[in-house]
């Protein structure tokens, strides 16, 4: 198995600072992308994205355990990363409400495995089709999913960026995990909603085609999130799978 991966952040068109962080990185028979979106402002939601990425590729790093036995390992990272967040926000009153999402993907073994908490999202792209893996923790989410709103309904919703679970803002949080088998040719889409939030599943799918390698489909993603509006901070990691030869 090859993984070919990019990833970039941008702060967009309107924020005057980044509070979204990223990781991308791989070994020959492991990958790990994670994508979080800090809020809390002046400089606390920078804080928290960090702070969730470190300790979540720190846990995955250290354990040598299959991808189809680290849900407990992920589960685990997430309340940790929850607890010492949290514990900032106690201790230091200008981190008071500071949070952030995380979405940590784990390839290797032939599977991935998905931690995740908040509106960041993973996609994948499989023979011409691209399918959001997770579903948001958000308020807007519920409503579909109890039939209050269509999906059109809530993209344009003015409450479409409350969510509903985040890491950091209560004593505890639990995400949900997703598991799948990798197939050759798959690809990956790892998302804050500065990106999803300005560019329809639609045109994600017309970027992603019509280019043959990760760095440019990055690149092109943040350069069309920034034309419809760059309202947010965007950050995206791509991955390619590839059956090694």
């Amino acid at each position: 198995m090859q993984l070919i991966h990019a990833a970039n952040t941008h702060v967009g068109m309107v924020r005057t600072g980044n509070e979204d962080a990223y990781l991308a990185e791989a070994t020959p028979d492991r990958g790990i992308y994670i994508v979080a979106d800090g809020m809390g402002g002046h400089a606390a939601g920078e804080v928290a994205s960090a702070m969730a990425v470190e300790i979540m590729s720190a846990a995955m790093r250290a354990s040598r355990l299959p991808v189809v036995q680290l849900q407990g390992v992920a589960a685990d990272a997430v309340l940790d990363a929850n607890r010492q967040i949290f514990n900032r926000t106690v201790d230091e009153p200008d981190k008071h409400g500071m949070g952030t999402t995380l979405t940590t993907m784990i390839v290797g073994d032939g599977r991935y495995m998905i931690a995740h908490v908040g509106d960041s999202r993973a996609y994948r792209l499989r023979g011409g089709e691209l399918e959001q893996i997770t579903v948001d923790h958000s308020y807007v989410q519920e409503q579909v999913d109890a039939g209050y709103l269509t999906p059109e309904q809530a993209r344009y919703h003015p409450f479409s960026n409350v969510i509903t679970r985040c890491v950091g803002v209560a004593t505890d949080v639990e995400p949900t995990i997703y598991e799948g088998e990798l197939a050759d040719g798959d690809l990956y889409l790892l998302a804050s909603d500065g990106l999803t939030g300005m560019v329809e599943d639609k045109n994600l799918l017309k970027i992603l085609t019509a280019r043959k390698s990760p760095g440019p489909m990055v690149d092109a993603l943040l350069w069309d999130a920034n034309r419809a509006g760059g309202v947010d901070n965007i950050t995206a990691v791509i991955v390619q799978i590839a059956t090694a030869r």
